[in-house]
């Protein structure tokens, strides 16, 4: 799977979390290992442009979705057994999402995933405009971030195990070719 990310934003942000969000959202949603996606992260007025342009509305948003291969209802992009697909753009402002995340109580970077995921599930045809897609469409996001953050937690606290048991075995920093051969009783 191709993620490419750009941030044109002036935002310094962990642009590798969001690919790896990104990602797992597309696995999750058992989309082709050969689809490509492209994540741009603007600065307002760029923002603000393309709301004004693509949805006729005024002024900036948090994400904009631009899907590229038609959707097509009888086979989705994330539908089992789908080939190649250019799946399209997701364009993030952080500025605009630094305020969101403030009112929600969180970091910045944990908007960013939140918007990254609903950006993918509009690629993926997924909508809100009507009370009961809303619902389909939350509710998974919401589970996939859950997700997400469980395998993050589960990852960095095996990497720190990891670490903590290499200081105790005295192979920190050394090749695992060269660490140093335990004694056994």
């Amino acid at each position: 799977m191709s993620i490419e990310i750009a941030n044109e934003s002036g935002v310094e942000v962990d642009e590798g979390t969001i690919v790896s969000v990104a990602r797992y959202a597309l696995d999750r949603m058992s989309v082709s290992q050969l689809a490509e996606l492209s994540i741009v992260l603007v600065e307002l007025n760029v923002m603000s442009d393309l709301h004004e342009r693509w949805m006729d509305l005024p002024g900036p948003t948090d994400v904009m979705a631009f899907p590229m291969d038609e959707y097509d209802s009888s086979r989705r992009p994330d539908a089992a057994g789908s080939g190649p697909a250019l799946l399209g753009d997701i364009v993030l402002c952080p500025a605009f999402a630094k305020d969101q995340a403030r009112k929600a109580g969180h970091p910045l970077i944990d908007e960013l995933h939140l918007l990254t995921v609903h950006g993918v599930l509009h690629l993926l045809g997924y909508d809100h405009a009507e009370p009961e897609e809303e619902r389909e469409m939350f509710g998974l996001q919401n589970r996939i971030l859950a997700d997400y953050r469980t395998a993050r937690d589960e990852a960095e606290r095996a990497a720190a195990q990891h670490d903590a048991d290499s200081r105790v075995l005295g192979t920190v920093g050394l090749d695992p070719g060269t660490a140093p051969e335990v004694p056994r009783d």
